[in-house]
């Protein structure tokens, strides 16, 4: 049985992510920092190990890699899709703030990766970093996230070009907009109806959409594909800037 780690795995992508990996028969080890939303999402699921954990604290995935090393021996994915976000002017941005946001979404990426590669299955192992639209394209309030989430997809190069000669894969997904319980909170209609006039599908991506293309980086069916990022976006980098209700005051 394959196994993989999924961090983010309380909720929204992670959570479906985590999903798709128990129907395609793998245990999967659930990671979050949050500890009681983590223990709902894991309660009722098979093959299953949930740890609570924060990413950004080496010394608490270093524990957390060598708990599911000793619980399912090897590991063959790695999904790194814990991430923070962060929404204001630059000028807005404090360094503090900065720091958060870089401390989750790129420290979180880097140190888990670390730690999980010495474990990993070589000649079939997978990493796969969640990005972001963001990180692909430049937009207003999105300073810190942005940026972040760019320096994730060149992490991803920089795997993929030290870890090839391993057999390990590394890969990057950029959602677009998803349905997801937090854009439904801070996006307005107003924004909505911008987001859907800029993306050539004409709509919100699901949070199991984005699954399906994690889930098939890490497969034997993307054996040759590495060092990639693939936006899951509807179209959205494809075409131009838009989104004047994002400028508004």
């Amino acid at each position: 049985m394959k196994n993989a780690i999924v961090t983010g795995a309380a909720r929204g992508i992670g959570l479906a992510t985590t999903k798709l990996f128990l129907k395609e028969g793998r245990r999967v080890a659930m990671i979050d920092r949050d500890g009681e939303e983590l223990a709902r999402a894991a309660a009722g699921l098979d093959n299953v190990l949930p740890i609570t954990c924060d990413v950004s604290v080496e010394a608490q995935v270093a524990a957390m890699v060598a708990q599911v090393a000793d619980a399912f021996g090897s590991i063959d994915a790695l999904v790194n899709n814990a991430g923070v976000a962060d929404f204001r002017l630059l000028d807005q941005t404090e360094l503090q703030i900065w720091r958060t946001v870089m401390a989750t979404n790129l420290d979180g990426v880097f140190i888990t990766s670390q730690a999980v590669i010495p474990r990993m299955t070589r000649g079939g192992g997978a990493i796969v970093n969640i990005a972001s639209i963001s990180g692909l394209r430049a937009s207003t309030l999105r300073v810190a996230y942005g940026t972040s989430k760019a320096a994730v997809i060149h992490l991803t190069r920089q795997q993929a070009a030290e870890l090839g000669e391993l057999g390990i894969r590394a890969n990057c997904v950029a959602p677009g907009p998803v349905d997801t319980k937090l854009a439904l909170a801070v996006h307005s209609p107003e924004i909505r109806a911008a987001y859907h006039d800029a993306i050539p599908l004409n709509r919100y991506g699901t949070e199991d959409e984005i699954a399906q293309v994690i889930v098939f980086l890490c497969s034997d069916k993307a054996s040759y594909v590495t060092g990639q990022t693939i936006a899951a976006d509807g179209g959205f980098d494809a075409t131009g800037v838009g989104l004047p209700a994002l400028r508004q005051d």
